[in-house]
């Protein structure tokens, strides 16, 4: 509140101009809350409350020991998420994602079997209203196909202990549709492949129920005799359930997204769209660093499918990662028009200055429009804490003549400016994804290819060694979880896009134009 009225007096006497970046704050208690101890415990202890309550309510023989198995089951599934999937054990809020779609899925396994006790459901249509998939299918698309896994066996160790005893046929049934719901659902890109998901969901349910007597049955000898009424409702149940819980998903997910943070592919294409008024703006006011951006974002794209990183991820956040210089979009060389260049005016420091503000300018701007948490991740990090090397180098340059100059006019050193190279570097962070490495190196990569005079396939190469080679020596990628494998295969694929984007092109012969006759010719005719 203090520091409020001492920038509008500062604002009153002109001596500030009132703008304040925008900036992403950090808070101890939500630091605490997303990854300390005492919250995961109290969702922990929330999930065994709420299968305590499931298993005891209702009419169940032994509950005491079936929730002893259903405990011993959890130590089980936890042990399972520490050692397969620590990173969503330690962010709370992934984990309260996982126990809460397990949590809801068990919930309307109780519920559908309540309903049926109570006369409400016909028994021989109860276990095809069970929404085996649920769980599978959101933690599938929202966290990737071994959490789906996760959800399907152990929803299915629990859900079988819901039924009022330890069935076999649920179990079987529960993993083998779970299963074919996350491989239905690898990669998804568009919501209509959540349908498709559903519909093999519901045909596999059939196809299994009917193996297990519970369609029908079906009187061979007698065909009159065969209830086709209650197979016909059976076989729309099967179906018709795994249907739709895809559509619940598919309608539950722009929900979930913004709640747990998370982006899926179905989002990241949707945001990939070129229309957005960042980058419309973009595309008229700083055209050189649009068409760099989409540069960008093909190299990028194409390392990122041969390193496994998210690929889709790597466009979109190339197309937004140069947003900042939307500010000063005169001062960078790619929108700069051959003539007069502005940094002919200014001291290497302000130039540098100018350079290295496009990446808060960037984050502002994201915020303001409200983009993706990884777009601004990556909007930081796509220059770690490298040097403006250009300016550095020309700062130094001046010193040196600066102090050539002193010894001629009898200067004291004390007098020649210091070059500090903390004033020329990116405040970073450094990469700390495998995407945020990959656009460091394609931005980088991209920009020194537009000094190539004469592209050839052995100059293009030398130039993606050499920056790369200078990323790893400068530490910038130690904290992305690239190996040097990997960063070696995505140089191979920066190569090819690179020679691919700078072919040489035939030098066609100029037309040659019709002969004419002279005025001289005409007049004297």
């Amino acid at each position: 509140m203090w520091d409020f009225f001492k920038r509008r007096r500062l604002v009153g006497k002109g001596l500030d101009c009132g703008k304040r970046r925008r900036t992403i704050e950090e808070s101890e208690f939500a630091d605490a809350l997303q990854s300390g101890w005492p919250a995961r415990s109290v969702l922990l202890g929330a999930f065994v409350a709420g299968l305590a309550i499931l298993i005891f309510s209702g009419q169940q023989d032994e509950p005491a020991k079936k929730f002893l198995l259903c405990l011993l089951i959890f130590v089980t599934a936890v042990v399972q998420l520490w050692i397969n999937h620590p990173q969503t054990l330690a962010v709370n809020s992934r984990l309260c994602l996982l126990l809460g779609v397990l949590l809801v899925q068990l919930a309307a396994i109780k519920i559908t079997l309540f309903q049926a006790v109570a006369g409400n459901i016909d028994l021989r249509l109860a276990p095809l209203l069970v929404p085996y998939a649920f769980a599978p299918l959101v933690l599938s698309v929202l966290l990737g196909r071994n959490h789906g896994l996760y959800a399907a066996v152990f929803a299915s160790l629990w859900g079988s202990l819901l039924v009022g005893r330890i069935d076999p046929v649920f179990l079987v049934i529960s993993l083998i549709t779970g299963f074919i719901a996350v491989y239905v659902t690898l990669q998804v890109r568009r919501r209509s492949r959540l349908i498709r998901a559903g519909v093999y969901v519901g045909i596999a349910t059939w196809v299994l129920a009917a193996a297990f007597g519970q369609i029908g049955p079906v009187i061979w000898e007698s065909p009159a005799l065969t209830d086709w009424r209650m197979i016909g409702l059976q076989s729309l149940a099967a179906i018709a359930t795994g249907i739709g819980t895809a559509i619940i998903v598919s309608g539950i997910l722009p929900i979930l997204e913004p709640l747990f943070k998370i982006t899926t592919d179905i989002s990241w294409l949707e945001m990939s769209d070129l229309n957005h008024p960042l980058l419309k703006r973009l595309s008229m006011e700083a055209p050189g660093t649009y068409h760099h951006s989409l540069a960008v974002a093909n190299l990028a794209e194409a390392a990122a499918e041969v390193v496994g990183a998210n690929p889709t991820i790597c466009r979109v956040c190339s197309y937004f990662h140069d947003i900042g210089k939307l500010v000063k979009p005169e001062y960078f060389i790619e929108n700069i028009p051959h003539g007069h260049n502005p940094h002919d005016d200014l001291t290497p420091t302000m130039s540098a200055l100018i350079i290295i503000a496009h990446v808060k300018e960037g984050v502002d701007l994201a915020l303001k429009h409200k983009l993706n948490g990884e777009v601004v991740d990556i909007i930081r990090q796509h220059h770690g804490t490298s040097v403006v090397s250009y300016f550095f180098k020309r700062a130094l340059q001046q010193q040196e003549d600066a102090r050539l100059g002193g010894k001629i006019m009898n200067m004291r050193e004390d007098d020649i400016p210091a070059v500090r190279e903390e004033s020329f570097r990116y405040p970073g962070p450094r990469p700390r994804t495998k995407e945020a490495a990959i656009i460091n190196l394609a931005d980088s990569i991209e920009s020194a290819s537009r000094s190539l005079e004469r592209p050839t396939p052995q100059r293009i190469e030398d130039l993606v060694n050499g920056i790369v080679e200078t990323r790893i020596e400068e530490h910038q990628l130690d904290e992305c979880p690239l190996t040097l494998a990997e960063i070696h295969r995505a140089a191979e694929s920066f190569r090819f896009t690179l020679l691919n984007m700078l072919h040489a092109r035939i030098a066609y012969p100029k037309r040659e134009e019709p002969a004419t006759e002279s005025r001289e010719e005409k007049s004297v005719a």
